[in-house]
């Protein structure tokens, strides 16, 4: 393993050498000449110097492998630099060049650390208290378990929809990014072992939620898709995401994790492992992506023969995934810092009656959450209806370090006094003018929930109503049912 002052001086000399690639760009094309020859001859050298480097450390010669380290680094940086001030050379060489190096090093590790690794050291090295095998190891290599037998890093083909997904990421999408791997982190230790038992990577799983619903648990998308994963509710009940006791259970952050673990790993044997078309088929529908690729598993999901016949939407879903999974591997390398976080799961025992949101109210901006803690309430107890009071001695899951912050803020004194008087506030009533009924519609008739109904599967029986107009008929916030309820539902005709 690399001494911590290798591993420095490498993260140091690839900021470098980005650096000088970028002043590079700044060139204009111009004839190629013998200089330009000579550059692109260093460039080389250089790589394969940087290929010696990880080798020799594989060995287990760190002495040789820093010595071949820094001749191959300092070339390549004088390479680079030199190359914006000659005529004809080719910028994006150099870029190329650095790309197949970061490639080259992703998941090489010597020892529990690779080289130049993109997860601050003190990040990665904090595991999951208990946790043995994988679920153990540094975050930086978990992300890069391997998926059938293939570094992630292999599959993500850095081209053009991709490195534009990138751009996506880091600017317009940055705050979702951002909130996702924070709504991420907490949640991980549900979702991470499910992926690790099915050998996915982790990337992959963060790439595909920091899309679909940014972390959120409670999502619901137009189309009806739900839960942190997004699924639609067919497809949730294929892989045994159904109600229990009233709960959708696409709401639950493992059981989506389980459920799509097993959706990815089902697709990944259809289309031979080509993570691309897999990709695609969880966004556009696996029957579409079968008809478009036929017997030709090999096939790329760019060729025209299928890129072509995709909705925009797929066209963009499957690049702006891998660019994120890309992202939360190698973050250092796109001057990208992901927060730190001390996500230890806890749990605490209410004291007092509270629902979630008072709970929010009184604990404030503990442990430095300056965007409160409601989202991650939520996130870690997804059946609760967070405006509903808890009964004292109700067990809630939450991150650790608010344990302490819930005994000090919450039990006694005047904040759980105010966040009660806050949340039975009273809000005057206003009738609502009286809303046309549907074409199809003509009066009500009373149903009682069973088991495994949500009001989803109760609006797709009926046909002719949203979730929307009965959970407004029933009063009923979240989507929450109980087994015996009673709903006035539509007559349909």
């Amino acid at each position: 393993m690399l001494s911590c002052s290798v591993m420095r001086s490498i993260r140091l000399a690839s900021i470098a050498v980005a650096a000088s690639l970028l002043g590079a760009c700044a060139s204009g094309p111009a004839k190629p000449s013998a200089q330009v020859g000579a550059l692109y001859g260093e460039l080389d050298v250089a790589g394969k110097g940087y290929e010696t480097a990880l080798q020799q450390s594989r060995e287990g010669d760190l002495q040789a492998s820093q010595a071949s380290l820094t001749r191959s680094l300092d070339r390549l940086k004088d390479a680079s630099a030199r190359c914006g001030n000659t005529a004809g050379c080719d910028p994006q060489r150099f870029f190329s060049t650095f790309d197949h190096l970061l490639r080259l090093k992703d998941g090489d590790f010597g020892g529990a650390q690779d080289l130049d690794s993109d997860v601050d050291p003190a990040q990665a090295a904090q595991a999951i208290a208990g946790k043995t095998g994988a679920a153990s190891l540094p975050q930086a290599q978990r992300s890069v378990t391997l998926l059938h037998g293939q570094k992630l890093s292999q599959l993500i083909a850095m081209n053009g929809p991709v490195k534009a997904a990138l751009e996506m990421w880091l600017t317009q999408w940055r705050p979702q990014l951002m909130d996702a791997y924070v709504n991420y982190q907490y949640m991980r230790y549900q979702m991470w072992p499910a992926y690790e038992k099915a050998d996915l990577p982790e990337a992959l799983l963060f790439g595909i939620m920091a899309k679909e619903s940014g972390g959120k648990v409670h999502a619901v998308s137009r189309s009806g898709a739900a839960g942190p994963l997004q699924f639609m509710y067919a497809t949730g009940m294929r892989f045994g995401l159904v109600s229990d006791d009233g709960f959708d259970t696409r709401f639950d952050p493992a059981a989506s994790a389980r459920a799509n673990a097993e959706y990815m790993n089902e697709q990944l044997r259809i289309f031979n492992d080509n993570l691309e078309l897999t990709i695609a088929a969880y966004n556009g529908g696996e029957g579409r992506i079968r008809r478009l690729v036929g017997d030709d598993t090999s096939v790329s999901f760019y060729d025209p023969r299928i890129y072509n016949d995709l909705s925009q939407e797929t066209r963009d879903y499957v690049p702006a995934v891998l660019a994120a999974a890309w992202l939360f591997q190698h973050p250092d390398s796109y001057n990208l810092r992901f927060p730190r976080l001390d996500s230890v799961p806890g749990t605490i025992t209410l004291k007092r009656p509270a629902s979630l949101s008072e709970l929010t109210v009184c604990l404030g901006s503990a442990g430095g959450m300056s965007d409160g803690w409601f989202r991650t309430l939520r996130n870690l107890n997804p059946r609760l209806d967070p405006q509903v009071s808890q009964p004292a001695g109700t067990m809630l899951q939450l991150p650790k370090v608010l344990e302490q912050a819930y005994a000090s803020r919450c039990v006694d004194g005047p904040w759980p006094i105010l966040a009660s008087d806050l949340h039975k506030a009273v809000i005057p009533v206003v009738a609502a003018p009286v809303a046309k009924a549907p074409a199809r519609s003509r009066g009500t008739k009373n149903y009682r929930v069973r088991r495994g109904d949500t009001l989803i599967s109760i609006v797709r029986k009926l046909q002719c109503s949203s979730v929307q107009e009965i959970a407004e008929m029933n009063g009923i916030r979240h989507q929450h049912l109980r087994i015996g309820q009673q709903l006035k539902l539509p007559v349909c005709r």
